[in-house]
């Protein structure tokens, strides 16, 4: 049976009772033809890594709704970690003859017409190289955030995205109430007017600190593909500490703090902080006017982005965003009537930060300047997030409903954009002139180039492909 038939299968079971999500504990696989197991959308995880361990485990836990049948990475420890991984979850549930397949090349992956989706979990700068493959091959998509690394790539994404009509859903989970509600109490806080007239947002993302080990060539390991990792960056040779730790598979990877691979924390736990900023002050399809950001750079060190920052972004309402490393992990939305800071409590972005709380608001993670800010959530106001309870399931949900998930590819876009243009700022060392509507900065063609980067070899070049798509 064809995957759409199968998809509508799921859907009616969805919808079932006055929109309440009550689902059949067991979907014969008898409708869905012998080789999908209970008629669950079938997943292939892209990336075994730190991240994408998480991914497939917060997944793979909704099992009524999915079932994992592949795992792909370009380092066979990681593939073959994941792949064990995932079939002892099955044999735990009593399953015999499990067998899940591991690949080196996502292109494989994509081939296989029984998979309908895909997480991609690989470092930022492959996020558009894998997803928007994944989505000409007819996959939805799961992706890390921030959606992508450049602004170039976020458009081309988008642009796949609705032309192939998919479902994408970015992987900022602080939208969603499980694990932190807090911020979407927040958020509509402040979208409904309770703390008046938005005035300023203080944004903290955390801090990169140098390494303190000087760059020097190493020779990649032999279970490792490091010439595909590298994909359209540029070229250079192997370094561990700019890539990921070959012996704990758990650590923080270098290529987060490499800029040829991520932009560091302005993108990294920017695009999640950033997200909420939007998202509260009704911008989260626009962005900002202009952009004046200062950084420091890390010189003569194995880690190239940025550590010290002080960014200032101004919304056409308005509204003044301010990022900088001395404020706390988190936001502080600042109105004419209060002001309410929301974080994920005391969660380290580094091992070298401090508490995510400061001095004004404690430990706590959710703090108003007047309780009755935080009081309402439901009410005659109307500005209310849609639900949903845990990332993951939601987007398996929009799968089925083919209805946009919490975190869609228009704003995911637009969260990358914010980002990129305060990089771009603290790069060129100027104020910038941003225009959300037409996406491209206003009377700079240094910053407008930073939009985008030329890929390292054709078969990396994003634009190729979607021209080959017929999508430019």
């Amino acid at each position: 049976m064809k995957n759409n038939s199968r998809r509508d299968f799921l859907k009616s079971s969805l919808l079932t009772g006055a929109g309440l999500i009550v689902l059949p504990s067991i979907l014969p696989g008898s409708v869905f033809g012998s080789t999908r197991a209970n008629g669950k959308i079938q997943i292939a995880q892209i990336g075994c890594g730190r991240m994408g361990s998480g991914d497939m485990a917060g997944t793979m836990s909704h099992f009524d709704l999915c079932r994992f049948v592949a795992v792909c990475d370009l380092d066979s420890k990681r593939r073959e970690i994941a792949r064990t991984t995932v079939e002892d979850f099955y044999k735990k549930k009593g399953e015999t003859n499990v067998d899940i397949k591991g690949y080196h090349d996502f292109h494989e992956v994509l081939q296989r017409k029984d998979i309908d989706a895909v997480i991609v979990s690989v470092p930022d700068h492959q996020h558009a190289f894998v997803a928007i493959q994944a989505i000409l091959a007819g996959k939805d998509v799961y992706v890390q955030k921030p959606m992508t690394y450049s602004i170039a790539e976020a458009i081309a994404l988008r642009t796949a995205v609705r032309a192939r009509k998919r479902i994408l859903q970015t992987g900022s989970q602080q939208r969603s109430q499980h694990p932190w509600e807090t911020f979407r109490i927040a958020s509509e806080a402040v979208r409904n007017g309770r703390i008046g007239k938005l005035q300023t947002i203080k944004v903290g993302v955390g801090l990169d600190k140098i390494k303190g080990v000087k760059p020097m060539p190493q020779t990649p390991p032999a279970t490792f593909d490091y010439e595909r990792w590298l994909g359209a960056a540029p070229e250079q040779p192997y370094m561990e500490f700019r890539v990921h730790p070959q012996d704990n598979h758990d650590g923080r990877p270098g290529w987060i703090t490499t800029e040829d691979f991520g932009l560091g924390m302005i993108t990294n736990w920017g695009a999640h902080h950033m997200d909420i900023a939007q998202w509260a002050m009704g911008m989260e399809l626009s962005g900002p006017i202009s952009v004046d950001g200062k950084a420091d750079f890390m010189m003569d060190d194995v880690w190239t982005v940025h550590s010290n920052y002080h960014i200032e972004l101004m919304y056409k309402s308005g509204v003044q965003v301010i990022m900088d490393n001395k404020f706390a992990n988190g936001l502080m939305f600042e109105g004419t009537d209060g002001s309410v800071f929301c974080t994920r409590g005391a969660e380290k972005v580094t091992k070298s930060d401090g508490n995510a709380a400061d001095a004004n608001t404690g430990t706590k993670s959710l703090y108003a300047s007047n309780p009755s800010i935080l009081a309402t959530r439901v009410g005659p106001e109307g500005k209310i997030w849609m639900p949903s309870q845990d990332h993951y399931r939601n987007w398996l949900e929009s799968i089925i409903s083919r209805k946009d998930p919490i975190a869609p590819v228009d704003q995911g876009a637009r969260s990358l954009e914010a980002c990129a243009v305060s990089w771009i700022s603290m790069k060129l060392k100027r104020k910038l002139n941003w225009d959300p509507d037409k996406e491209m900065f206003i009377g700079d063609k240094e910053a407008q180039a930073m939009c985008s980067r030329k890929a390292r070899k054709t078969e990396y070049d994003i634009n190729l492909i979607m021209k080959k798509a017929g999508l430019v």
